[in-house]
């Protein structure tokens, strides 16, 4: 049976209107509803569950609905990183536990890297699962690039081939795959030639707040060169450190040096009124606080933050 198009669920007037593209969602479930019904509010504030290592997905959904969280973003499932081999079991109980708690799955975080081999099989199998979640949009890897000008050139066409490929599975399912600032693709101009490759409404951008400042752009910048396709945004903090790997310490919002503040002005004032996910990666980082320490904090700054907007 083919998606219901009667219930398509349509956003607000932002810039998702710009390329009329509507939200699918198979049924009107109370999360679905509740998702839906907060769309017409200004920025909300969902958080990934990448601040969680040792808690299970229902103990992460009840802290982050306790502290006043509008949405979860999933990476992280019961500790572990996750991917379609999911049990149908799995994929029921985290899909039953979000919606208990009104928590609308903002995003799902895959590990697809799109310049690896063969990423096409598990991003279409991906795909499925995040219509099955009813979430609006995958997270997708560009991975690392080559200095070779060639090799880089090849690795740019075949990241654009398996998006090109995957664009009809999106467009059935009503998903948005997004590229994120991060890795090889961390600067903005260079998720920019990506996007200029594939300009399809299915195909947009995470703007990850950290990565395009650690590689020396300006909100204005990032705005300039992905502004318009960007569909998500990860909020994160940090300052430089040659103790840490990579020179750059993940540091709680507010202590950093990341501007943050000027990242959520320049995308209100070109009209995104979606969400903001705290991406607390205690999975990546557990040296940093627990989700109980750093959750709360990252949400009182970052509504101070909202509140400021220009």
């Amino acid at each position: 049976m083919g998606p219901d198009r009667s219930r398509t669920i349509f956003p607000p007037a932002n810039n998702l209107d710009a390329i009329n593209f509507a939200y699918r969602i198979n049924h009107l479930s109370p999360l679905t509803f509740h998702f839906s019904h907060q769309m017409s509010t200004q920025l909300r504030i969902a958080f990934s569950t990448l601040a969680f290592t040792d808690r299970n997905l229902e103990e992460a959904i009840s802290l982050g609905s306790s502290l006043g969280y509008a949405g979860v973003e999933l990476r992280v499932i019961d500790g572990q990183l996750f991917d379609s081999s999911l049990s149908t079991a799995d994929r029921a109980r985290i899909k039953q536990s979000t919606m208990a708690a009104r928590l609308p799955i903002v995003a799902v975080g895959s590990s697809v890297v799109l310049t690896s081999d063969n990423p096409g099989p598990e991003l279409h199998r991906m795909l499925a699962l995040t219509n099955e979640w009813e979430s609006p949009f995958i997270r997708v890897y560009g991975g690392h690039l080559s200095e070779d000008p060639e090799t880089r050139r090849n690795q740019m066409e075949s990241a654009a081939k398996v998006l090109e490929e995957a664009i009809p599975v999106a467009e059935r399912f009503g998903v948005v795959m997004l590229i994120e600032t991060h890795d090889g693709f961390s600067a903005s101009k260079v998720a920019a030639e990506l996007l200029a490759k594939v300009p399809s409404k299915s195909f947009g951008a995470i703007w990850d707040s950290l990565h395009p400042h650690r590689m020396g752009e300006t909100p204005a910048e990032v705005y300039k060169n992905i502004g318009a396709r960007t569909y998500h945004v990860h909020i994160k903090d940090g300052r430089r450190s040659a103790a840490h790997k990579g020179g750059w310490q993940l540091v709680p919002l507010g202590e950093g040096e990341v501007p943050v503040q000027e990242v959520l002005n320049q995308l209100v004032a070109g009209g995104y009124n979606g969400y903001l996910t705290v991406e607390w990666e205690k999975y990546w980082h557990p040296e940093i606080e627990s989700a109980e320490v750093a959750l709360p904090h990252e949400l009182k700054v970052l509504q101070g933050y909202v509140e400021k907007v220009k």
